[in-house]
């Protein structure tokens, strides 16, 4: 297959957020399409009506642009194999449906639900091991295999609703290849006769899924380990179709694990263990109940798509940090594993920390100014800019520059107890007031002659650096943290200064420390 015939799709429901899973079921579709020169589609699978979520398609757009994972043809952008959204397709599926039931490899089924309630509920008395319409049962349900030419069209007359089942073969050995799998096989009498087109005129996921990857000319299905059991059913249904030597290949990629590695990874492990598992805010219509994303946790794009790449993929090295091009020239469909990939919460931060060190201070800059804006805050950029530089070595997150950099916009609302009881001493007071005079006789309030004018008065009153610098630093901090104490004290200035250690003296000798 020449590389410019390769065609790949990402192809998810509109049923609710996009799962960090499913943005990496489309970032493998995309490192692939781009590796072979190939187009990578969108295509939005919105036939089941039933469990459409308003706005859960937008969101799909908009989280895979924020990952920079664009596409090549799809629902907002067109192009030659469209409509891309299947809801506008139907009358295709019909006709393929209709198709197969004239050739006899599906057939009309008329049974209501109680009606189906009633076999399955037969075949459990009989002690069946498989309950399910097939083969077997449906010789005693009421379809077209049972009914006659004339009773069929006066019950479609008639309006009476109906589905379209696949006419599964009997006792036939399939075997199927899958490019990461290997053989699936199975023997048809463990399958049923699948509904292929609903009563309210939509196609279920086979049919539709079939239909289109054949008309859009997909090369390679690229999906999640969910659908493997469906691999056989669709190969018979482009065998039932005449498409065979035009089928896709196929490869079916594992789990993401929650972080005890025992069981498929969810929100509610999000929620209860506290990290992120949709790309971006979502808020559930009909809840109102809202989850942030990885962009909200403070996640950059390129460090969330360097994550996902390696739940499940490994290039065979050492090497961790790939870029969207190094991650493209790297991919290998048949270096992505057969077995669970367990998420770390730990080694994703470790990852974003990676890539916030590449960023340059005006990078950073740029990034936090929005977190300092919905804190009320805009101080000048330049500031913003010093203040990220002296933080970002013990940041993980984009929100975390806040948490260690605070007191750089607001004076501390109060003093660490363990700190203040282990560091502020009896004549603590009298060398912070000391040090207030000097520094208020300053001319220059730079962070060296600051550092200067406190190791002078540490040697005058002869005590240690320790007894000066840490109650000082509570004084403008609250705590222990934050970098060099001189820099900050000459980025906040000299008024700023002298207010908070007027206030922490008085505080805390008072005893409102707390």
């Amino acid at each position: 297959m020449a590389q410019s015939d390769i065609r790949v799709r990402f192809a998810p429901s509109p049923t609710g957020p996009l799962h960090m899973g499913g943005v990496r079921t489309a970032l493998y579709n995309y490192l692939f399409a781009r590796k072979h020169k190939g187009t990578f589609v969108l295509r939005v699978e919105d036939t089941d009506r039933t469990r459409y979520v308003e706005g859960a398609e937008q969101y799909i757009i908009d989280a895979l642009n924020w990952c920079g994972l664009s596409y090549d043809e799809g629902v907002d952008k067109g192009g030659d194999y469209g409509p891309y959204r299947q809801s506008e397709r139907s009358m295709l599926y019909r006709q393929y449906a209709e198709k197969m039931v004239q050739e006899g490899t599906a057939y009309y089924a008329f049974d209501t639900s109680e009606e189906l309630e009633a076999m399955r509920e037969r075949l459990k008395q009989q002690k069946s091991d498989i309950q399910q319409y097939n083969a077997v049962t449906r010789g005693d349900m009421r379809n077209s295999l049972t009914l006659s030419r004339e009773e069929v069209n006066e019950l479609i007359n008639k309006n009476e609703p109906y589905v379209i089942r696949f006419k599964m073969p009997e006792d036939q050995h399939i075997a199927v290849n899958d490019l990461i799998r290997g053989e699936v096989e199975v023997n048809t009498n463990q399958l049923d006769d699948k509904i292929l087109f609903k009563s309210d005129g939509m196609p279920t996921y086979h049919l539709a899924n079939v239909v289109d990857d054949r008309e859009m000319k997909i090369s390679h299905v690229i999906r999640g380990e969910e659908w493997l059991p469906s691999l056989p059913l669709h190969f018979l249904l482009y065998e039932a179709l005449g498409w065979k030597e035009e089928m896709p290949v196929f490869a079916h990629l594992p789990l993401i694990l929650n972080p005890s590695g025992k069981g498929k990874l969810s929100k509610r492990d999000g929620k209860k263990q506290g990290f992120p598992v949709f790309p971006m805010q979502w808020t559930d219509p009909e809840t109102g109940e809202t989850f942030k994303g990885y962009k909200e946790w403070g996640y950059l794009p390129e460090a969330f798509i360097n994550i996902l790449a390696f739940l499940g993929w490994n290039p065979g090295t050492d090497r961790e940090l790939y870029t969207l091009d190094e991650l493209i020239e790297a991919f290998e469909l048949e270096k992505v594993g057969k077995a669970g990939s367990k998420f770390d919460p730990d080694k994703a931060k470790w990852f974003n920390h990676q890539y916030l060190m590449k960023k340059s201070d005006n990078e950073l800059a740029m990034l936090f100014m929005p977190v300092l804006k919905k804190k009320g805050y805009e101080p000048p950029f330049e500031f913003v800019r010093e203040v990220c530089s002296l933080v970002k070595e013990r940041v993980y997150l984009i929100n975390e520059i806040w948490d260690h950099s605070f007191f750089f916009f607001q004076p501390p609302e109060k003093y660490d107890q363990k700190m203040v009881k282990k560091k502020w001493k009896e004549h603590t007071p009298e060398l912070l007031n000391e040090l207030k005079e000097r520094l208020k006789a300053l001319d220059e309030f730079q962070a060296d002659i600051i550092k200067d004018t406190v190791k002078k008065l540490t040697q005058e009153k002869e005590v240690g650096m320790g007894q000066v610098m840490l109650p000082l630093r509570i004084s403008l901090v609250g705590t222990g943290m934050g970098p060099d104490v001189a820099k900050i004290i000459e980025m906040i200035g000299k008024e700023e200064t002298i207010r908070r250690i007027e206030k922490a003296v008085e505080n805390i000798n008072t005893g409102n420390a707390s």
